[in-house]
């Protein structure tokens, strides 16, 4: 017999081990560790101890990561709440910018609507665009990260030569109106596979909060 069928035998007959215990208490095996032999039933000793430590590393990172969570939580929170009193377009972009660079560390963004925009307004948002970034933004069914800066989304930022990596969010409610830029430094902060749940939230929010200024987006 090969190991593979003893192991099968083992496992459909688990009396094996009752019926025969003082044959199981004779059986010794390498210690996981090195050093001396030692009976199996400290060997499985030894694999749960094992095991029982993985569990709690496990646990100790979920909890992490839910305490992580419910702080962005709130971050986003109050974010929302500054961003739904704003008076006018120009005070949510201010109050959009200083959330992301105060309470979320972001260290470069930057904005593009397009669309039917407002008569008479000089905000930077409202500067044309090329038709192919709107193209770009219209594809875009989930937040972009990674290294790439499509078309003139690079010379948004005020250290375009800096920017390694980035983050853009599309921005839309009925259609698509616009692009959220986020770039970093540092080329591991927004990089290709990261999870992107949070930007879809922050996506939402921003295309929510914009829209009640610009005209029938």
């Amino acid at each position: 017999m090969d190991a593979k069928a003893v192991a099968e035998y083992l496992q459909q007959n688990p009396r094996f081990f009752e019926d025969y215990a003082d044959v199981v208490a004779e059986i010794f095996v390498p210690h996981p560790h090195g050093g001396h032999a030692i009976p199996i039933a400290e060997r499985q000793i030894v694999t749960l101890r094992e095991k029982n430590v993985e569990l709690e590393q496990r646990l100790r990172e979920l909890i992490r990561y839910g305490s992580e969570n419910d702080v962005i939580g709130e971050k986003l929170h109050r974010s929302t709440l500054a961003l739904f009193a704003a008076p006018d377009l120009e005070t949510t972009l201010s109050v959009l910018y200083h959330s992301l660079k105060e309470d979320f560390a972001v260290p470069h963004v930057a904005c593009r609507l397009w669309g039917r925009v407002p008569e008479q307004s000089y905000l930077p948002e409202l500067a044309a665009t090329s038709l192919e970034l709107h193209d770009y933004a219209d594809r875009l069914g989930a937040p972009y990260c990674g290294t790439a800066a499509p078309f003139e989304t690079r010379d948004w930022f005020d250290a375009p030569d800096a920017c390694k990596s980035y983050a853009f969010l599309p921005l839309r409610t009925a259609h698509t109106f616009g692009l959220l830029g986020l770039a970093s430094e540092d080329p591991e902060r927004f990089y290709t596979g990261m999870g992107t749940t949070y930007l879809m939230r922050l996506a939402e929010l921003t295309s929510v909060a914009t829209a009640r200024y610009l005209p029938s987006v």
